[in-house]
């Protein structure tokens, strides 16, 4: 009794010292000269139908990420959107303003490929998000090379983009979160000030 009451104690403290996948988002980000290739992988207690109709709700990204300042739709055929957005992102002391249109090429459900068509500070942005369930939970897997041009090359160390990156999906898995729990869009995301990380 004495050893099973020791294990359980050991198996407690081990399963608090490691985050739950619900609560970890993991980030990884390296450069090759311009190329920046990022990869992001967080699970979510939530369904598939869940987390997606988070991920592709671009008409109200500006109520689920801090940092985007508007987005929309401008374009549709089928499985194919085009997005225009507005936003902004903290490289140190510098903040960027960045303009882009997004060609979004959605497999409903499973996965999300963009690609930036056009912007004043990025020369090429190919993604892919694939979203896969997994009991009750939805793992979510995000691959992909961005090749920033002007200030936004020099600003986009792997530390910065990293950061960002991190406090970009954790918002939208909060936001997943949020819906399925029925609680409000917190102020500061509105308002565009949430303390930086």
């Amino acid at each position: 009794m004495l050893r099973l009451a020791a294990a359980i104690v050991v198996l407690a403290f081990v399963a608090s010292a490691w985050p739950s996948p619900a609560q970890d988002v993991i980030v990884r980000v390296t450069r090759d000269g311009g190329n920046v290739m990022v990869e992001a992988d967080f699970s979510v207690a939530a369904t598939q139908d869940e987390a997606w109709d988070v991920l592709t709700d671009f008409d109200h990204m500006t109520q689920i990420l801090s940092n985007v300042d508007a987005s929309r739709i401008t374009g549709r055929d089928g499985n194919r959107i085009e997005v225009t957005q507005k936003s902004h992102a903290q490289a140190g002391p510098l903040r960027l303003s960045l303009d882009s249109v997004r060609q979004v090429e959605l497999t409903p459900k499973t996965e999300i490929k963009s690609r930036i068509t056009k912007s004043n500070d990025v020369k090429s942005s190919d993604f892919t998000t694939r979203l896969v369930g997994e009991g009750g939970l939805t793992k979510v897997t995000v691959r992909g090379i961005l090749v920033p041009t002007g200030l936004a090359a020099a600003a986009a160390t792997p530390e910065a983009v990293e950061a960002n990156t991190r406090r970009q999906y954790t918002e939208l898995r909060d936001e997943i979160l949020r819906r399925k729990n029925h609680e409000p869009t917190p102020p500061c995301i509105l308002a565009k000030n949430c303390p930086q990380s």
